[in-house]
């Protein structure tokens, strides 16, 4: 209550005394000089405006209508510097309220027998002069020449990769690694075409990922050589692990009619780390421990070390219980003898 008061209190007085301030001569005088101050300001600004002055822009440069067999080899510039004169007023538009539309090249027009291509900015001054006042002198324009190389080459379809690094968070695996499309047409010269088997993304650095990511990326460039689509849909679906043991038996493979294997125990323990998305999928019936008749008769031992002969996908951190194995090889009866 007694800060409330004392809030208050300042309040009052802080208003009293600019109201006072506000009334008084000294106020009166100050708030005179501050107008003509700012009318004084503001004729000197239109007087500087209403000079001519020199300025320099960008306009950007686009070239249209490249079709998928054509490669760039070598690129036009991306835009063109200009420089104009005109009076200030027209020069602060361009500044601040204007933006230059681009300056678009049809591919079309602009072929050329030798596959290099040169353009005159001379012959683009009509699409410049289009964007500017009638009262704006076009003083340059650089470069003076726009220029680029193509060829025509042949394609065919190679499968995307990942570059880079990918690593999931603790308790996390990356269950898998989707490309939207997986394969991309490749356009180039015989030689170079050749040379490409593979069209790889631009590296990635993901760390500690925790959830399903999806991103788009572009493929990395090859000089001389056109990907199309140049960028593809990258889905990395991530997966949560558990711990799952299931009972496999031992299986002889190769044994002779007469003899049999006989091993102690019989089945194993398998325990592995599996994605819960996959944990009810794995069963005893997907891991495989054969013991071949001639592999036994090469040890020299009645023990055995339990190996895995096959293994489902998406599995790891695995281990065998025992790890070793009694085993004996068993001579059976016929019947007739």
């Amino acid at each position: 209550m007694f800060e409330r008061r004392n809030i208050k209190y300042i309040y009052l007085k802080l208003s009293r005394r600019i109201k006072d301030f506000l009334l008084s001569d000294k106020s009166r005088e100050f708030l005179i000089f501050l107008f003509f101050f700012f009318i004084v300001g503001g004729f000197w600004l239109l007087q500087t405006l209403n000079n001519d002055y020199e300025a320099e822009f960008s306009i950007p440069v686009r070239l249209k209508g490249v079709p998928n067999h054509v490669v760039l080899t070598s690129e036009p510039p991306s835009e063109l510097r200009i420089k104009v004169k005109d009076k200030g007023t027209v020069l602060l538009n361009y500044m601040l309220g204007k933006s230059f539309f681009p300056v678009n090249i049809d591919f079309s027009e602009s072929k050329a027998p030798n596959n290099h291509v040169k353009i005159y900015t001379s012959e683009l001054e009509k699409k410049i002069l289009g964007q500017l006042n009638v009262s704006t002198r076009l003083l340059s324009v650089k470069p003076d020449t726009l220029e680029y190389i193509y060829s025509t080459g042949k394609s065919k379809l190679v499968p995307v990769k990942l570059e880079g690094k990918v690593t999931a968070g603790r308790q996390y695996y990356i269950s898998d690694t989707i490309y939207s499309p997986d394969s991309v047409l490749v356009y180039a010269p015989v030689a170079i075409l050749d040379t490409i088997t593979t069209a790889y993304t631009q590296k990635v650095n993901f760390e500690n990922v925790a959830d399903t990511l999806r991103q788009r990326i572009a493929l990395a460039g090859v000089k001389g050589a056109k990907f199309v689509p140049g960028a593809i849909d990258l889905t990395l679906p991530v997966d949560i692990y558990t711990e799952k043991t299931v009972e496999v038996p031992l299986r002889g493979i190769n044994f002779p009619a007469d003899k049999v294997l006989r091993a102690f125990p019989s089945k194993v323990q398998i325990t592995f780390q599996v994605g819960l998305s996959r944990f009810r999928k794995i069963k005893a019936s997907d891991f495989v421990v054969n013991v071949s008749y001639e592999e036994l008769l090469k040890l020299g031992t009645d023990k055995y070390t339990v190996k895995l002969k096959s293994v489902p996908r998406g599995v790891s951190h695995i281990r065998i219980h025992p790890e070793q194995v009694d085993f004996l090889i068993e001579q059976v009866s016929s019947y007739g003898n």
